[in-house]
Parts: structure tokens; sequence; C-alpha cells
């Protein structure tokens, strides 16, 4: 299956939140490539991966308390 890469504004601000948030997206999908680009105005979330569900990762994300938007 071919890899897909889905991005993602984010209002996460600080590396502390970025490091936590890391964790638990990297444990609940150890198979993808998933980093954060705090320097972007728009607090980027890049996730790379076969069969990536921005569902999945918003819901995640929304859970820990952070907003995350498919960046068009």
């Amino acid at each position: 299956m071919e890899a897909m890469v889905e991005v993602f504004k984010t209002n996460v601000r600080g590396k502390r939140q970025a490091r936590t948030l890391l964790n638990i997206l990297s444990e609940r999908f150890p198979l993808f490539k998933i980093n954060f680009d705090l320097e972007d105005c728009d607090k980027i979330l890049r996730v790379e991966g076969s069969n990536v569900r921005h569902e999945k990762i918003a819901e995640l994300v929304a859970e820990s308390g952070y907003c995350c938007d498919v960046l068009e």
C-alpha cells in the first residue's frame, strides 16, 4: 500500500505539548512517521503512513485537549 501524508493545523504551542502528543500518537500508530513543525504559523502536525485516517488522528488530538484540522 502506498504511503500517504496528512497535514494538520493545530493549536499546539510548545515543545513539551508536541512531545506529549507525539508519544500518544506514536503509541497508537507505531508504523506512522509523525512530526510537528512548531515554527510554521499553523503549528503543523504531519502524519505519514499507509491508510492514514485523519478522523482518528484529529479525535486523538482532541481527546488530549488540542484542536487539529486537516490543512487543505
